[in-house]
């Protein structure tokens, strides 16, 4: 694979340029295909061997490049060396190339990328990434989806790594709102509507109690109190409360199938109300809690009285806050995982909770706490059913379906299917991952339903229709061919396209782990999309030769293979 070229390239460097390989097989890229003459398979940047050198050498960087070139040989790897701007070009042997990039995407099967030498010396660690997390009592808000497709990616990249990661949701299941709930509940709940539709029955009653709330100062007392008995544990108040979490995960969980997505752990606010307690004595002890006027306590992390640096962690009735409640998480976690990293996702509006929240830790005397990190997302505007304005991923899950379903009925090519719910479904919710995926997670984007469903652009259906495709392919000419093959008979530039992208597949998945966007590994999936269509009109398989057909199909075989590996580290069951 692309590491075995890599290496060979690198050692030949280190002996004229006496460095280790290892130093320099980061410095080799595979070179991306364009619509551009090929030029190379690999370039070395001479400006990344220059980091510490002074200006004057950077300067004549073309000089230096042609220098080098001129000191390197032609091989049984390398078949031509060129030089561009501030860059040594190599390509390699062709046969070779083709031998190599097939056999290694057919052996390491769902590993292929993942061994390669950009990932050596990788230390595993123990990962945890918190995502999700939606509010107890609610129907599951459609602003959830893009934390819950976000951390699951990066929960799947992680293991794929070899890291133990232990996928964590965090629920909102305390605070305020089981206040007005409860007493909303006592007041318009009926426990039959609860049983047969508990999310959407909390959710009237919410919306009912809290109207009624803003008009009935008593009501608004009710639910204060009703808060405080959760706090100070009493029976009666936690058995409704319960009710209302054990229902909700029940939802949720049928909800995740739905997605694919699963959670090591179901933990939530309520488990640190009691720690929580405990990190306020922790910072009182420390000197680090202030009361205010108004009976509330608060950290000041500037040290100056800057009110933009001032933390809320207790309420003047001693009740704790979600920033303390996240303090305690923190601890918890840390005792009971002691992990390398711990990841947040959550939307970029929460960006200064949890800047506060890591200060925090560290001033308590947590070093770890630079192990925390938070992901932040941008919104998604304009998610509409054609109902009106949507609010629930139920929704919109079921209106994917139906769209997709439409279309498939519409398309001529499609097949009879076993279960065309299903596959609607699986490929309704590619097209909403690749459509979040495409930009940089930070961004705020569009919802378009258009956009989503057109199988020709860049869309998660032009995806699962060319992994489709190149499965019917497979089936339809038997695996017959695929025990040996002549790699002279794929030296076609279609071919070679395809080849030449497979290589860089370990240096997609790299940049990936670096950043953890999915846009980078979105953006291959479609290149490779787009190169197989283009191959699949060209390089026929029906009434070819059979040493031509053999390895025309062991080809279409690995493209598929890549591109399931990418899709299901997406979140896509292909």
């Amino acid at each position: 694979m692309a590491c075995s070229f890599r290496r060979s390239i690198a050692c030949q460097l280190s002996r004229v340029l006496d460095l280790p390989p290892e130093n320099l097989i980061k410095s080799i890229s595979a070179v991306p295909i364009s619509k551009k003459e090929e030029v190379a398979d690999f370039q070395l940047s001479v400006d990344s061997l220059l980091e510490n050198n002074s200006d004057h050498l950077r300067s004549d960087i073309h000089i230096q490049a042609t220098r080098l070139a001129e000191k390197l040989r032609c091989d049984t790897v390398v078949s031509e060396i060129s030089t561009g701007q501030g860059t040594v070009n190599f390509k390699i042997n062709r046969e070779l190339l083709t031998k190599t990039v097939l056999q290694q995407v057919i052996e390491d099967g769902s590993k292929y990328g993942l061994k390669s030498e950009l990932f050596s010396g990788l230390p595993q660690k123990k990962i945890v990434v918190e995502f999700s997390s939606p509010n107890v009592a609610k129907k599951f808000h459609v602003g959830h989806l893009r934390s819950t497709i976000i951390g699951n990616f990066i929960a799947n990249l992680k293991e794929a790594l070899g890291h133990q990661v232990t996928r964590i949701n965090y629920l909102g299941d305390w605070g305020m709102q089981f206040g007005l709930l409860g007493t909303g509940f006592q007041l318009f709940g009926y426990e039959e509507k609860l049983q047969s539709n508990p999310l959407q029955h909390l959710f009237e009653v919410y919306v009912q109690v809290n109207k009624e709330a803003a008009d009935n100062k008593s009501i608004a007392k009710s639910a204060h109190e009703f808060f405080q008995r959760l706090e100070m544990g009493d029976m009666q108040a936690l058995a409704l409360w319960q009710k209302f979490r054990d229902l909700s995960i029940e939802e949720y969980i049928r909800i995740y199938k739905r997605l694919g997505i699963y959670f090591d752990e179901y933990s939530g606010e309520s488990f640190y109300r009691e720690k929580s307690q405990e990190v306020l004595k922790l910072l009182d002890s420390k000197g680090l809690l202030l009361k205010t006027i108004k009976g509330t306590a608060v950290v000041d992390l500037s040290g100056n009285g800057d009110p933009s640096s001032v933390c809320t962690v207790m309420r003047s009735d001693g009740t704790s806050l979600y920033a303390t409640r996240d303090l305690a998480a923190a601890i918890d976690r840390m005792d009971k995982y002691n992990f390398d990293t711990m990841i947040y996702v959550t939307d970029k509006g929460q960006k200064k909770h949890f800047q506060q929240v890591f200060q925090m830790l560290k001033i308590m005397g947590y070093d770890w706490a630079e192990r925390c990190q938070h992901v932040p997302f941008g919104v998604v505007q304009g998610m509409k059913t054609r109902t009106g304005d949507v609010t629930f991923l139920e929704d919109v899950l079921n209106e994917t379906r139906l769209r997709m379903l439409q279309n498939m009925a519409s398309i001529k090519t499609t097949k009879e299917l076993e279960s065309p719910q299903e596959t609607a479904e699986r490929v309704g919710l590619a097209a909403l991952i690749i459509q979040d995926f495409r930009g940089l997670l930070l961004s705020d984007y569009q919802f378009s339903w258009d956009r989503v469903f057109q199988s020709r652009g860049d869309t998660g259906v032009f995806l699962q229709y060319t992994h489709a495709r190149l499965h019917s392919l497979e089936e339809t000419f038997g695996c017959g061919y695929l025990n040996d093959f002549n790699t002279a008979c794929l030296q076609e530039p279609q071919s070679v396209s395809i080849l030449r992208h497979l290589l860089r597949f370990d240096e997609v998945l790299y940049r990936s782990s670096l950043d953890l966007q999915p846009r980078h590994i979105v953006s291959y999936l479609l290149t490779l999309s787009h190169l197989a269509a283009v191959a699949h009109k060209t390089l026929q398989i029906k009434d070819s030769p059979p040493e031509v057909a053999g390895a025309r199909l062991h080809l279409f075989k690995a493209v598929r293979s890549v591109l399931a590996n990418g899709m299901k580290l997406l979140g896509i069951t292909p």
